[in-house]
Order: C-alpha cells, then structure tokens, then sequence
C-alpha cells in the first residue's frame, strides 16, 4: 500500500510516501517567516502549501494516480477517542471555521483531503492532539466551572505503544497497561489501559511536569497573586505557562542538551533544575500507576529528551519499581501515521466517523 503522509508544522511541512511500513521518499518543505507573513489566518496556508507539496511529488516522478491514500496530520478539532478517522466534510468545516484555535496541523487534513479527491483515494487522520478517552472520574476539578482537558502527544504515545506490545510482549495494544511518557518541549505522561487513555495530564498549557519551555501545574494561590499584580497582560501569563516558563525561564534556554551539558560541566543551578524536572516526571509516573490499580506492564520513555541517557536514568531509578522502563529516543510521526492509515487500508480496523 502507497501512501502520501503530510506533516504540516509552523515553519514546514514534512513529507513522506511510504510503502507499507518503509519510506520511499522523504523531504521537508521549509517556509520563511517572509512567505507566511502573507496569510492573515493558517487555514490561508492551504493553497500554498498544497502546491509545494504537489510540485515536490512531480519533481520526484511520484503520480497521485500510485497513491493508495493520503494521510495528514490531525489539528485542533473537537475531543474524539483515538484512531483513523476518514477525513469529511464536517472535518474540514469545523478547521475552516476554526473553533478551536489555530494551529499548522490543522492543514494537515485540509491538504490530505484535497489531494486525495483529486487522485480519488482516501483521505485520513491520525490520533490528534485532541484524542480524549479520559474517564468521568479524571475529569473533575473542586470547581464547577472548571474541568479537566486532554491534550497531549496521543499520535507518538500510541504509535510506542502499540509497538512496545507487539515487540516486547507479543500482544495487541489494547490487551496492555502501559504508562507512556513524552518528552519534548511539552512533556505529556498518559496512562494506556487496554488501547485507551483513561487520563493523561494536558501537556499544552498548565498541567503535570514543567519543560523546556511550560511551566507545568503551578502552586494556584501565587499564580492568581501574579494575575493580579498589575505587571503582566493576559497575554503575557499564558506565555508564562507555554512558551516562556519551565527550562526557559528557569534557565534561559529551551534547549535540554544545553542544559544536560551545563550540568555536567559542573553548574549547580542547571544540575538542579535538570533533576528536578525528571523529579516531576517520576512523580507524575507513579501518580498514573495509581490511575492504573498498579497493574502496569511496562513503562515507556519516548520523545526527544529520551536520547539523554542521564536524563531517562534519573526518571528509571525512581519508577523501576512500579514496571520495567522500555525507552524509545525521538519521535517518528511521519512513520506513525502511515501505520494508522496502513491498519484501515488492510481492515485491520475501520476507518472512524468524525462528527
């Protein structure tokens, strides 16, 4: 099976054909601040970018007509159970009309529906950031107005997931328990019960362990004194919480290997602030085991900051006693979605209705 698989990021589009499981052809399309300056909104991207996506497979004599299906990347949509979802058109109204937020992902099922219609494949997506199994109970907060949201890495925990139970215990994903954590500029530590996430902690604004550059769940009290201090703009702490806080602000750099460096070049301050977030990552671990009874069968390390062994061995030391820590370093998202399309195309699963 041949498919397309379509990444789009703020500053890129990473593409792929792959057959089966092996890429075929690779390439990541770069877009300067110049070029996107012209769009007011991202959904204004879609012409763009298709057709550098198109000229891209013509200059690499790839015809739409080889294509099984095409895959592209889930935006900001609704809340939905994770899986393959065929791309519809109640899919592309809701990124159109955009109600929840804008984000270059969202072009990814714009692109893969476009260009499947015209080759007369299939198009789909692939467990969004917005994948919410979450059980009732995880939901609750002490207030009525508020409640607990799921978004966090669900295409890579999964995708590691579903190998780890193939690889390592020769089972389906959904026979496991699993304790999945992410590492990357968000952290994001989901416990899989059975092919769902009954709770993860919201990795993109305010929950679970800081990171490079997120604050993580902050004491609330001295957060509403800051709020209300008069020195900052709403804009200002919501940038606090994602995009300035954790390492950044700690540190003065988003970088972990900078700071994995410092550290062990003798700087106290960067060696105990490094500690301190794989602190807050082993506790949020052993918080998830409870989620799960203490039935864990294996606890898997993935992500960027996974291939700092120093790093994954200060999480190891304090959670080996709940499971066995399996770690697979980076991430590899363009391969993730070809398998969630490759499993509907060989009716492994079916395709799912977004609604």
């Amino acid at each position: 099976m041949r498919q397309l698989i379509i990444n789009p990021g703020s500053t890129s589009t990473k593409i792929a054909v792959f057959e089966d499981e092996k890429s075929v052809f690779e390439t990541t399309l770069r877009h300067s601040n110049e070029e996107l300056a012209k769009f007011e909104r991202v959904a204004d991207q879609f012409e763009f970018r298709k057709k550098l996506i198109i000229d891209a497979l013509k200059e690499n004599n790839i015809a739409l007509d080889s294509l099984n299906a095409a895959v592209g990347r889930g935006g900001l949509l609704k809340p939905i159970e994770g899986g393959t979802y065929a791309v519809n058109d109640k899919m592309v109204e809701d990124i159109k009309t955009n109600p929840r937020g804008e984000h270059a992902s969202n072009l990814g099922a714009l692109i893969a529906r476009s260009i499947g219609d015209e080759a007369d494949i299939p198009s789909y997506i692939v467990d969004p950031v917005v994948v919410d199994e979450l059980e009732d109970v995880a939901r609750i907060c002490g207030r009525p107005a508020f409640e607990r949201v799921s978004v966090w890495h669900a295409l890579n925990q999964k995708a590691v997931a579903r190998r780890a139970a193939a690889e390592k215990f020769g089972k389906k994903y959904e026979e496991m328990n699993f304790i999945v954590t992410h590492l990357g500029g968000g952290i994001s530590v989901g416990a899989h019960k059975k092919g769902r996430v009954i709770d993860v902690n919201n990795a993109l604004n305010g929950e679970g362990p800081f990171t490079p550059e997120r604050s993580g769940s902050l004491p609330a009290e001295q957060l509403v004194n800051v709020c209300f201090s008069g020195k900052y703009t709403e804009a200002d702490i919501k940038k606090m919480i994602a995009g300035k806080g954790g390492l950044s602000a700690l540190l003065g750099t988003n970088n972990a290997k900078e700071v994995s460096e410092r550290a062990a070049a003798g700087d106290e301050k960067a060696k105990l602030i490094y500690e301190a977030m794989a602190y807050q990552v082993a506790k949020t671990i052993g918080e998830y085991a409870v989620v799960l009874d203490g039935k864990v069968d294996a606890i898997l390390i993935t992500g960027g900051i996974a291939y700092d062994k120093k790093f994954v061995e200060m999480i190891e030391k304090k959670v080996k006693f709940i499971a066995e820590v399996i770690v697979y370093p980076g991430e590899d998202e363009l391969l993730a979605l070809a398998q969630g399309g490759l499993r509907v195309l060989n009716i492994k699963e079916a395709a799912k209705e977004y609604k």
